[in-house]
């Protein structure tokens, strides 16, 4: 992966899949990270070698990609939550796309964004168990890792807060299947959960970006982890203002701005899609092979 930092030049050494800040080798020699949160560490070793530990490579390497499975690799848990990712993405643009609803009818639209909803909670949490699991701290195996609480780790809140906004947004597309609702229970069952999923996922977009740049922003447009992070930042934002315009009216059960609602999905799924397909390639970067 790469992490806002050129390739790992002579004279330096990547731990960035195998070591945690507070047991890299020698004296961290410049953590960098948002606020309280450390995204990259380096520690220089004796006989000058300095050794680079990177929060995102860390988790994305723990599981090393093998050389020429980048675009399919069903056994690898990496290449499942691109792919599932996607394809919820995948799905809610084409719910969003112009035309659709009128072709397949309302329910069936809605039926589209519950089932992308249902992909995208099967990769975040996949992506959840990732971050955990890279860890070297806390239990080893089992559902106790699951419910392991690491507040100082900045990708535990990332992949935990859009976890929580995938299940905001079950509840929303799978309420918004139902034809009885009335004026009142579309607004707290259907547009609510969609603000609060939108809100997560702007959240949790952002605290990923921070990781990538180590910081609160950085320029490396030759970064896969970088443009993967942009996009879905971009995404996020796309999400929350198709929150804001299809804002249900209490009185009516009608949406404020049904078309630029529309749009913002539209937006954010295509978003969302180019991001996911990019973790594949990022997941084997490195690799002899890719």
């Amino acid at each position: 992966m790469a992490s806002g930092r050129p390739d790992t030049p002579s004279g330096r050494a990547d731990f960035g899949s195998a070591t945690a800040p507070d047991t890299a080798p020698g004296p961290p020699a410049a953590p960098e990270g948002p606020g309280p949160f450390v995204a990259f560490v380096e520690s220089e070793r004796p006989g000058g070698l300095v050794a680079h530990w990177d929060s995102r490579r860390r988790r994305k390497h723990a599981e090393p990609g093998r050389p020429g499975r980048t675009w399919w690799d069903p056994r690898a848990r990496g290449w499942w939550i691109g792919v599932l990712f996607a394809v919820g993405s995948a799905l809610f643009a084409l719910g969003a796309l112009p035309g659709y609803p009128e072709a397949v009818g309302t329910r069936a639209d809605a039926v589209t964004f519950f089932i992308g909803s249902l992909f995208f909670t099967t990769a975040g949490f996949l992506q959840y168990r990732e971050s955990v699991d890279a860890a070297n701290d806390g239990p080893a195996h089992g559902w106790r890792r699951v419910f392991t609480y690491r507040p100082q780790r900045i990708d535990w809140w990332a992949t935990g807060i859009q976890l929580i906004g995938t299940l905001y947004f079950n509840v929303s597309t799978g309420n918004a299947v139902r034809a009885d609702l009335s004026a009142q229970a579309a607004h707290q069952h259907v547009w609510r959960p969609d603000a609060l999923g939108s809100a997560c996922f702007l959240v949790a977009s952002g605290l990923a970006w921070f990781e990538v740049c180590h910081g609160w922003f950085d320029w490396s447009p030759r970064s896969l982890a970088w443009w993967i992070t942009f996009l879905n930042l971009t995404g996020s934002i796309a999400f929350g203002g198709s929150a804001v315009a299809g804002y249900v009216v209490p009185a009516t059960g009608q949406a404020r701005n049904v078309e630029l609602s529309n749009l913002g999905t539209l937006i954010g799924g295509l978003c969302f899609l180019a991001g996911a397909i990019l973790l594949l390639p990022e997941r084997t970067e490195g690799s002899p092979t890719t």
